[in-house]
């Protein structure tokens, strides 16, 4: 079932366990997404970008495939269909096309005033709809979507004004990443996490660049108030390689093994198969009912 993220993520705060955000890039990946999460009884986030969703025509498109995935699967855990660091002008695109959830992004604006005060017009208007809305503070390392950022430790006094503007969950830059991980990163900075939460209080707050964080750093973030963490180039990374080993085996030249179907069938498992690790790593698994 299409839900908004409010009440998972309160949850997550309350269990000490966090939800996972998967990225979609098509019907296979949105598929595969919720064959993991109805098969752990986990919520999970669906997400999409503005390039992603240009990939696959629009956000129109985007919602109408997760929608019709939820219902046709006969889904049973919530999900929320999330737009991932949304522009502006994206939140009103997403509102519009039935997304359940936006990202407004303002931590590229030219001063922290005017993050604040389009976050507060966006909560505004999808509050009266029912949409939830995560704002962030402080830019998250790595490219997204074209948009490159050093990684920053985001300030405990700017969260705090984000967080009285009423957004539901909060990204908050604690020297986290996008993409993969270098070999030199620093690691992500606890101290300034726990500084953030002892102002925000049980807001949830959002772990963007999820990939490559070792599993005992996310466990500690997620006991120290993280309650969503976002996930993209992991799933991507594992379809790669999956569908690399299907043509390298020469498996594309066996019988009918070019139909798209077969080509893609390896790729579209390997996302299950570690959609469902990290459901389970961060403790989601089994609360479909949250």
């Amino acid at each position: 079932m299409l839900v908004n993220a409010t009440n998972m993520l309160n949850s997550a705060v309350r269990g000490h366990y966090a939800v996972a955000a998967f990225n979609t890039n098509n019907l296979e990946w949105a598929a595969s997404i919720l064959d993991a999460a109805e098969e752990l009884q986990s919520p999970v986030i669906i997400q999409c970008t503005s390039g992603a969703a240009k990939w696959q025509v629009s956000f129109q498109v985007v919602a109408d495939i997760v929608r019709d995935l939820v219902e046709a699967k006969n889904i049973t855990v919530p999900v929320a269909l999330h737009l991932d660091h949304g522009t502006y002008e994206d939140c009103f695109k997403c509102i519009d096309a039935g997304f359940t959830s936006v990202m407004y992004d303002g931590s590229h604006e030219e001063t922290f005033d005017i993050n604040l005060q389009k976050t507060s017009e966006i909560v505004k208007i999808a509050h009266a709809k029912g949409i939830s809305v995560e704002a962030e503070v402080g830019g998250i390392g790595g490219v997204e979507d074209g948009v490159a950022s050093k990684g920053e430790l985001a300030d405990p006094a700017q969260c705090k004004a984000i967080a009285d503007a009423g957004v539901d969950f909060l990204a908050c830059g604690i020297g986290n990443i996008h993409g993969l991980y270098p070999d030199n990163w620093e690691g992500l900075s606890f101290d300034r996490l726990a500084e953030i939460k002892a102002l925000v209080g049980d807001l949830p707050l959002v772990l963007h660049g999820g990939t490559g964080i070792p599993t005992e750093m996310v466990q500690k973030a997620i006991r120290l108030g993280i309650a969503k963490i976002n996930v993209n180039t992991d799933l991507q990374v594992v379809f790669a390689k999956a569908t690399r080993e299907y043509i390298e085996a020469g498996l594309d030249q066996q019988g009918k093994g070019y139909d798209p179907r077969k080509l893609l069938k390896p790729g579209r498992e390997a996302i299950v198969a570690r959609a469902k690790e990290l459901l389970c790593d961060f403790g989601s698994d089994g609360k479909g009912w949250a």
